[in-house]
């Protein structure tokens, strides 16, 4: 026994040391369709990917500038430990029951000059990442990190930052953002010199593969933006520097305005992980709208008891401007307003009203000061009696005032939770205050959805009470947008491209939609870009845990059968599946819920037929009931147009084969199974 202990050590070893002797290691995918190479044979350490044999990812370099050295560059050895993981993880507050995560895996300890440090790469069927480990003791500062992404003259799609800075301006302005913007599909090479871009981004690699970057895992660490790194090609990473003196203001006197950074981006200590470099590899543009390798990233769940948090849908009245009409009450912040939300929430089984901005005293930044119209105790307490929740939003800067003693005092008096706002930064200290901000909220079992926000990186896994994120350029545009902006491709972009970073609070059900020439933007009555049914199919289309109605009850109340599909929707799932859509153009997804399950269509502007019958048969003989709601044969100009169908169990052959869907428009099927 000993023999073969010694000789099977002996041949590991042996690995160990070939690897690290031809100075580079190959990692393959489960299928073996993906490859990532880390190379050091120059001395400096390079990553390349590689995918059905066609390099899709040249060799790109990859390094971490600290005070102590330089982990990349200078490499004098190195060994390698591989594994392969095979698992189901349960996703309590996600679009999957279970995720299965399945990959093979390499860490790369690495020699330097006077440093030492480790990068771990893992390759899934979907994709690959990596990220550098410290080695290190004490404190130290990162000075700069460099993540080349060198795809060659590709196209790609890119949202720039929407910074208050011109194009021409330094990247320190634009490190100030509300990461959201529309997509601009460009040559990579073309992509503007003097302007960031947030990620995710998508580009097109060869043979109609497309790559996503991004990150995943970003804990006490600045956010990756991406930038034209050599207009050749290349994109690299840059990082918004240590904050060295905020000042409050902008927005209500809620935001923290960066006026000078200090020289480096990241004050460390000890060992540690750094956040995953992402690229999420496709066939199909389908297989990105159902990729989770973010969330596979992510660090597990840190909550032992997951039971009380209640994903759901919420009234909100901050779009429609507090929008009552035939009330016999002014409208507006004040207790009546409030209780005739929660009172057409219990109606409908919405679960929660937001209190949007207002509900505090305006430029006090100051959440104990509430306005004298209301009152939040006889509010909340109105809400519980009706089975309701209520959720407040807050501006960061008045929240950041006592995190923990602000949780705790909102909890003890019954509210549910935050919309947190406004901190349109991705720094290391906002980072840290993401997970301070989940952390006190979950121990005071309080939901979180942040607003103003960066991209989700994987939060929703680590603490599942943070249900959504914003970092979306959403249906709140349509208020002031002028006529030139598309958002009616933005629509069918984005399920490729943002959602595989996570879930993303839209805020979707408009009721009120403008087709063609028809849209305009409107503070007080806004309105969609699309047809109704292209807003309803929202709500199958996209992750969204704690998912708005955006209109007002008046309006709903008018439109019972759209408002009582949008109530009844489920926002998390059992199973999540991309049935077909290309990038710009159109998406068709499928979801189950229990014994419930929906189709939901959502289109460009080109009008197509989709042929329905395949996508029935994916349930097989288990369809009960079917309910249809499509485009109107007129929903082209009145894009409020739209035909109600209902089949039972016994009436499936009078099911139409094809549906169609209008310019703009969409469908949403909902299938009782039996």
């Amino acid at each position: 026994m000993k023999k073969y202990l010694i000789i099977a050590i002996a041949l590991l070893i042996g690995t160990y040391s070939a690897e690290a002797a031809s100075r580079s290691v190959e990692i393959v995918s489960p299928n073996g369709k993906t490859v990532m190479v880390v190379d050091w044979s120059r001395g400096n350490a390079e990553w390349s990917l590689k995918h059905n044999d066609e390099v899709v990812v040249m060799p790109s370099r990859l390094s971490m500038t600290t005070d102590r050295g330089t982990w990349g560059s200078d490499i004098r050895s190195a060994s390698v430990r591989r594994s392969s993981i095979k698992r189901d993880i349960e996703a309590p507050i996600y679009r999957q029951a279970k995720v299965h995560d399945e990959y093979n895996a390499a860490v790369v300890e690495f020699r330097g000059r006077g440093c030492t440090f480790a990068v771990e790469v893992r390759v899934f069927d979907d994709g690959a990442a990596y990220r550098f480990l410290s080695r290190s003791k004490g404190e130290y500062k990162v000075i700069d990190e460099l993540a080349e992404f060198n795809v060659g003259n590709r196209k790609a799609w890119i949202p720039y930052v929407n910074a208050k800075a011109n194009a021409t301006s330094d990247y320190t302005t634009q490190y100030y953002t509300s990461f959201e913007n529309t997509y601009d599909y460009v040559d990579v090479e073309r992509i503007n010199p003097h302007r960031l871009i947030f990620a995710p981004v998508v580009v097109e690699a060869a043979n109609g593969v497309k790559l996503c970057i991004t990150e995943a895992d970003l804990e006490d660490y600045p956010g990756m933006f991406l930038s034209n790194g050599d207009s050749n090609g290349t994109l690299d990473t840059e990082f918004a520097p240590v904050p060295d003196r905020v000042v409050q203001g902008d927005h209500n006197m809620l935001q923290g305005i960066v006026v000078t950074r200090k020289p480096y981006i990241a004050e460390c200590r000890d060992k540690r992980s750094f956040p995953w470099r992402v690229v999420a590899v496709a066939e199909e543009d389908r297989e990105l709208a159902e990729c989770d390798i973010v969330w596979r990233l992510a660090s597990d769940n840190r909550l032992t008891d997951t039971s009380w948090i209640k994903p759901g849908k919420v009234a909100w009245e901050w779009w429609n401007h507090w929008g009552l009409y035939g009330v016999d009450f002014r409208a507006g912040v004040n207790n009546e307003t409030y209780k005739h939300y929660i009172d057409f929430a219990s109606e409908m089984g919405i679960e929660y009203v937001i209190l949007d901005e207002g509900w505090s005293v305006t430029g006090a930044a100051d959440l104990m000061q509430v306005v004298p119209e209301i009152d939040l105790p006889m509010l909340v307490s109105y809400a519980r009696e009706r089975n309701v929740g209520i959720i407040l939003w807050a501006g960061y800067w008045a929240l950041n005032r006592d995190i923990e003693g602000l949780c705790r005092h909102f909890a003890d008096m019954g509210v549910a939770g935050f919309k947190i706002d406004f901190m349109d930064r991705d720094d290391q200290p906002m980072v840290r205050f993401y997970y301070d901000v989940a952390k006190a909220a979950a121990e005071n079992h309080l939901l979180v959805d942040f607003h103003g926000a960066y991209k989700p990186t994987g939060l929703s896994r680590t603490y599942p009470n943070v249900v959504n994120f914003e970092g979306v350029h959403g249906l709140e545009q349509m208020k002031w947008s002028p006529e030139s902006v598309d958002q009616i491709s933005y629509d069918v972009t984005i399920p490729f491209i943002r959602a595989v970073a996570g879930p993303m609070d839209y805020t979707q059900g408009a009721m009120r939609n403008a087709v063609g020439g028809n849209y305009h933007p409107s503070n007080t009555e806004p309105m969609s870009q699309g047809t109704r049914c292209h807003q309803l199919a929202l709500y199958g289309v996209l992750d969204s845990p704690l998912n708005m109605l955006c209109d007002s009850p008046s309006a709903y109340r008018k439109e019972a059968e759209c408002a009582q599909l949008i109530a009844d929707i489920p926002t998390t799932w059992d199973e999540t599946h991309c049935l077909g859509g290309k990038i710009g153009e159109y998406v068709v997804m499928a979801r189950r819920k229990g014994d419930v399950a929906y189709i939901a269509g959502l289109n460009g502007h080109t009008p197509r037929e989709i042929n329905l019958t395949p996508l029935l048969r994916a349930f097989n003989n288990y369809i009960g009931e079917v309910e249809i709601f499509c485009d109107g044969r007129n929903a082209d100009i009145y894009g409020q147009d739209y035909i109600r169908r209902s089949y039972t169990a016994e009436q499936h052959d009078l099911i139409p084969a094809y549906l169609h869907m209008a310019s703009g428009g969409g469908f949403l099927v909902k299938i009782t199974l039996r």
